[in-house]
């Protein structure tokens, strides 16, 4: 498999992550895709031919085989690391819908220059709105799909030390026969990497969907408070204009008084001057 072509498709989602997000998809590619293809392969390279046992019996090897490792070490990691990291595709595919959207709206606008298609094709999405809940949904399967995986490890291999020497009597083996495992030592090694790294993911998963809630609820509560605040200011805003026109009724009739007093001496002077 192209782990390179892979993980250049899951890393467009880097851009529209959160910094956990940003950690999760680095321990991905270099703590588990990594190794996996540079060591892990290499050490489980000779896992079916080193399997020995001490009989010439044709048929046993295989046998005895399979009733130990049903499922090689490597097939069942890599097919983790493809649907843990599946999920991600859901916000990359969110992304482009809107960057399409987008595009169409400008064109029907006319402003469809090559500049402002460059600039949505560069846009980074805030991680709000439907694009907050396709992000959250995908980080949910992510830890199902992990938890699953380590069950399912967990239920193949309970001890996940590698022994050095097993036991089988399955059909055609003739009697209970001895099988020798090839690298013990190392492959236990590995496995405790890989069973540490999922693990690891799974922190962060669970960390990154606490954070999301946390700021979704902040945005809430900062949401509410403006919404106060400007309820508040057209209150006051409101109350400060209804006093000014009580004010400027109260005076209104001073003022007419004050007119009146004013013209009635010389209204009587006039008289006395016409007399």
């Amino acid at each position: 498999m192209n782990w390179g072509s892979f993980y250049a498709v899951i890393s467009g989602v880097n851009r529209h992550s959160t910094g956990i997000g940003r950690v999760w998809l680095s321990v991905i590619f270099i703590f588990r895709i990594l190794v996996l293809v540079v060591a892990a392969e290499s050490v489980w390279g000779d896992e079916k031919s080193g399997f020995t046992c001490n009989t010439q019996q044709p048929g046993c090897n295989s046998v005895c085989y399979d009733q130990f490792f049903p499922i090689s070490h490597i097939r069942l990691w890599a097919l983790q690391v493809i649907l843990v990291s599946t999920p991600a595709l859901l916000v990359a595919m969110h992304v482009a819908h809107r960057r399409h959207i987008d595009k169409k709206i400008m064109k029907r606008s006319g402003r469809s220059s090559p500049k402002e298609l460059e600039h949505i094709k560069n846009q980074k999405f805030q991680i709000t709105g439907a694009l907050w809940w396709t992000y959250m949904i995908s980080i949910i399967f992510r830890i199902i799909f992990e938890v699953v995986f380590l069950y399912l490890f967990y239920l193949i291999y309970p001890d996940f030390k590698m022994v050095r020497l097993v036991k089988c009597d399955s059909y055609p083996c003739p009697n209970t026969v001895d099988c020798f495992v090839s690298r013990p030592t190392e492959k236990t090694i590995f496995t405790v990497f890989m069973l540490a790294a999922s693990g690891v993911c799974v922190l962060l998963n669970v960390a990154e969907v606490v954070y999301l809630i946390g700021r979704a609820c902040k945005r809430c509560v900062g949401r509410s408070k403006d919404e106060s605040k400007a309820a508040w200011i057209s209150q006051r805003l409101s109350s400060y204009r209804q006093n000014e026109i009580n004010q400027l009724i109260a005076e209104h009739p001073l003022k007419s008084k004050f007119t009146v007093i004013k013209k009635s001496p010389s209204e009587k002077v006039e008289g006395c001057s016409a007399s």
